[in-house]
């Protein structure tokens, strides 16, 4: 059986250079892909580059700053003009600023939102927009991250991957009659980004070779999945799990609607028992007994 699953079929990985993104461009170019290797970065972007071409692959380096529109574009037309169109985009670049709410401050909210769901948003559009115009179609790939169940001290970067999780699903459903795919992965890779999580209790994680993200991601992007488009998927490590599309659980039905006497008379009875696991660690629903001010000295 080929691995060259993505023979010829031009891909852009953002944040590229190192970690996560760099597994992504390693994997992306075994299996054929000419590779835009974006990341600021650029020496680092140049020498992976380097090393692509000189074992016979086709890359090239980009130091577009992606937190900007014209960055996006100007991403997605360097790689048009190097290779001809642009058939994969992975939007992988992202940035933390780790805070709890009672601290967070605006610049360190709006840093997070503007890489990571405002750069998903314009290389997507970006790439989306040429792909359309080719005709050929193509794959888009997200980062996402089961930090948008709740994660401690990350307001910011749970809610960008939660929206980045709600884009993927729209996107699909957009796109499809252009022949694009769009599904999203929450990858595991232990890199100088992560390094900096800690949970609740002040631990960090463990460690996960943030190259292992790199088979699923090829298969994503390959026609073999041509089926799968508006999923997220959990990949790295020993895993491979489908994140479930959000639903409504347990549902009541009043036929005359609620009104504060029947919530007050069937809410206890029939709601906490739905209360499952609370965060990305899946910890135990810990409110049970109540959440109550802290006694007054």
């Amino acid at each position: 059986m080929s691995d060259r699953l993505l023979d010829g079929r031009p891909a852009i990985v953002t944040g590229a250079a190192g970690g996560i993104g760099r597994g992504h461009i390693a994997h992306l170019a075994a299996a054929g892909a000419p590779v835009v290797i974006n990341d600021l970065n650029i020496e680092a972007a140049q020498a992976m580059a380097d090393e692509i071409v000189a074992a016979g692959g086709k890359a090239i380096a980009s130091a577009h700053n992606i937190g900007s529109r014209e960055g996006a574009e100007g991403l997605v037309q360097a790689c048009i003009e190097a290779f001809g169109s642009v058939r994969i985009l992975v939007n992988n670049a992202g940035n933390l600023r780790d805070r709890t709410l009672l601290k967070m401050t605006d610049e360190e909210f709006d840093s997070v939102l503007t890489v990571h769901v405002k750069g998903t948003f314009w290389c997507a559009q970006a790439a989306a927009r040429a792909m359309a115009e080719q005709g050929s179609g193509g794959a888009i790939v997200n980062t996402t991250s089961g930090a948008h169940f709740g994660s401690f001290g990350q307001t910011a970067y749970s809610a960008a991957k939660g929206a980045i999780a709600s884009m993927t699903y729209t996107w699909a459903m957009e796109l499809a009659r252009h022949g694009i795919r769009v599904n999203a992965i929450g990858p595991l890779g232990t890199t100088a980004m992560s390094q900096t999580y800690r949970d609740a209790d002040g631990k960090k994680g463990d460690d996960f070779d943030p190259s292992m993200n790199g088979p699923a991601l090829v298969y994503l992007c390959s026609d073999e999945a041509a089926n799968v488009s508006g999923q997220i998927f959990g990949t790295g490590g020993q895993r491979l799990s489908h994140m479930v599309q959000p639903h409504y659980g347990k549902t009541l039905i009043k036929p005359d609607g609620w009104d504060l006497d029947a919530l007050r008379q069937h809410f206890q009875t029939h709601m906490p028992g739905e209360f499952g696991a609370l965060g990305i660690l899946g910890k135990p629903y810990p409110f049970h007994g109540g959440v109550h001010a802290p006694e007054q000295e």
